[in-house]
């Protein structure tokens, strides 16, 4: 949604706390979505997670099913899942195939953690194992397929602008292009085609990946982006939890930034103060 299309009352209601992302038919308090992986231990983890008030946690569904009684797995089952959301990825799957079984196996993991109505998935296709591109014809595939099995369908895209509005028509729920490639901390490298992305969208374009820092997110948000999603700049900062906290105020700033819109650019210094009417000091 462009800022031109915001009432006045969508505006306020930043300020009224009533300014909810959402996904599907779904509400969240927070824009920041955040991962569970690469950190040092469980503490780091469970502690970023909280500093971060996210409202969506991402699991890679592959890794917690391999998981024995350490790690990843420990980390899930101490995560209060009253007040957070399982979003279920498909990290790791290579075809659309091994994507769609991996995805219903997560479905499973939210109803067994008593989120009987959570059909999310975050769809990720990747074969590429040097640059961990998305296979755009995998990602469409699938993603077609589990939409018409009433999935609420996230999928991980480059920023392709023709492929996102394909997968918005087949009714994904949301696009999220990648920032750049996945934990490479190099920011936004794209930014022409995700602004492309999200002035044609009519759904919530989140940003995933390749963020390494706050002013990078904030930067995200500030083009209009709905949400963040990242995990390695938390979990391999000094301070994942210091981290965590500036990522958060990062998002709710850029977001304040884009729905009061920036002062128009102009090639020349303007005065801040107006010049005097000699005529009325006359």
């Amino acid at each position: 949604m462009s800022l031109k299309q915001l009432s006045n009352s969508s505006i306020n209601n930043i300020s009224n706390h009533t300014d909810f992302l959402l996904i599907g038919h779904k509400k969240f308090h927070s824009r920041f979505m955040l991962g569970t992986g690469k950190y040092n231990n469980i503490k780091n983890a469970h502690n970023s997670i909280n500093a971060s008030n996210a409202s969506i946690i991402t699991v890679a569904i592959r890794r917690a099913k391999n998981a024995k009684n350490i790690g990843q797995r420990n980390l899930i089952d101490s995560l209060d899942w009253q007040k957070l959301w399982l979003l279920p990825n498909t990290a790791g799957c290579q075809t659309a195939e091994e994507a769609i079984r991996i995805a219903t196996l997560g479905r499973e993991m939210a109803k067994k953690l008593g989120q009987t109505d959570n059909n999310f998935v975050k769809l990720e296709v990747i074969p590429d194992p040097k640059y961990l591109f998305p296979d755009p014809l995998g990602t469409l595939k699938a993603a077609e397929y589990l939409v018409q099995k009433n999935f609420t369908v996230l999928p991980y895209i480059s920023p392709d602008p023709l492929l996102a509005k394909q997968l918005e028509e087949i009714g994904c729920a949301t696009i999220m292009p990648l920032g750049s490639p996945i934990g490479s901390g190099q920011g936004l490298q794209n930014l022409l085609n995700i602004q492309i992305i999200i002035e044609n969208s009519k759904i919530p374009i989140i940003i995933d990946a390749g963020i390494g820092t706050a002013s990078e997110a904030n930067k995200a948000m500030e083009l209009g982006a709905s949400a963040v999603l990242l995990n390695t700049a938390v979990a391999q900062a000094k301070s994942p939890i210091l981290m965590a906290e500036a990522m958060k105020l990062s998002i709710i700033s850029g977001r304040k930034a884009y729905l009061a819109g920036r002062m128009k650019k102009h090639n020349y210094a303007q005065p801040s103060s107006p010049k005097p009417d000699i005529t009325s000091i006359q």
